[in-house]
């Protein structure tokens, strides 16, 4: 039998997994459920109604006090270069552990600064379709609804993304991600438009150079 708390740092360790690839970016995974055993109803409040709950005591001006949102750092992308040749590479996204994972007798199963490859667990269920805001029609064309699309800042453009992610969302009807640095360097991204996908145990980079008409 394995112990609790063996069990929650297995637990934790399979969490931690997917969040390995892509940063903190959400998952869309879903599978069947079913009930074994004895089952009792939630006794805490709905957490919906409680937010709602807090948002309505808020006063109406709050968003003044913050600035526009071009001034937010939460809406700064990461920069990439255009694409000028389109080309296929392919990545594997080697993780080293930062921490021991013992047993429970205290014995080391891994040892911290162990590296290994987390598609060989985990597997990531949709493509990521990155771009500037310039080309984000082209990505909507591209993206399947499940994937996801995120936006990068041109290169040499610090801190902007030329266009308000949260419109950008409410007009294209879906949501949209703000490329972070740390997902930038964990897939080693270098231009933008890019395709992500895993193909087996690696990941799939696709850089498309997209023909464009004379600058305006």
């Amino acid at each position: 039998m394995i112990s609790e708390p063996f069990a929650r740092k297995l637990a934790k360790i399979a969490a931690f997994l997917p969040g390995i690839l892509v940063g903190t970016l959400p998952t869309n995974a879903q599978g069947a459920t079913s009930t074994i055993g004895r089952s009792w109803p939630i006794a805490e409040p709905d957490a919906l109604a409680e937010i709602e709950h807090k948002t309505s005591a808020l006063p109406p001006d709050l968003g003044q006090k913050f600035g526009p949102r071009s001034t937010w750092t939460s809406m700064h992308s990461a920069q990439l270069a255009t694409a000028s040749v389109s080309k296929v590479r392919s990545l594997v996204p080697f993780h080293t552990l930062d921490m021991d994972i013992t047993l429970p007798d205290g014995r080391v199963l891994y040892p911290r600064g162990f590296t290994f490859n987390p598609l060989t667990y985990v597997t990531l269920p949709q493509k990521l379709v990155i771009v500037h805001p310039r080309d984000l029609a082209w990505a909507l064309r591209t993206a399947a609804p499940t994937d996801w699309i995120l936006l990068a800042s041109p290169a040499g453009d610090v801190g902007a993304i030329n266009g308000d992610p949260i419109r950008l969302a409410e007009t294209a009807g879906r949501p949209l991600f703000i490329l972070e640095e740390r997902v930038k360097d964990r897939l080693a991204l270098a231009v933008a438009p890019v395709i992500v996908r895993q193909v087996g145990k690696s990941l799939e980079l696709t850089e498309v150079a997209l023909k464009r008409g004379p600058a305006t």
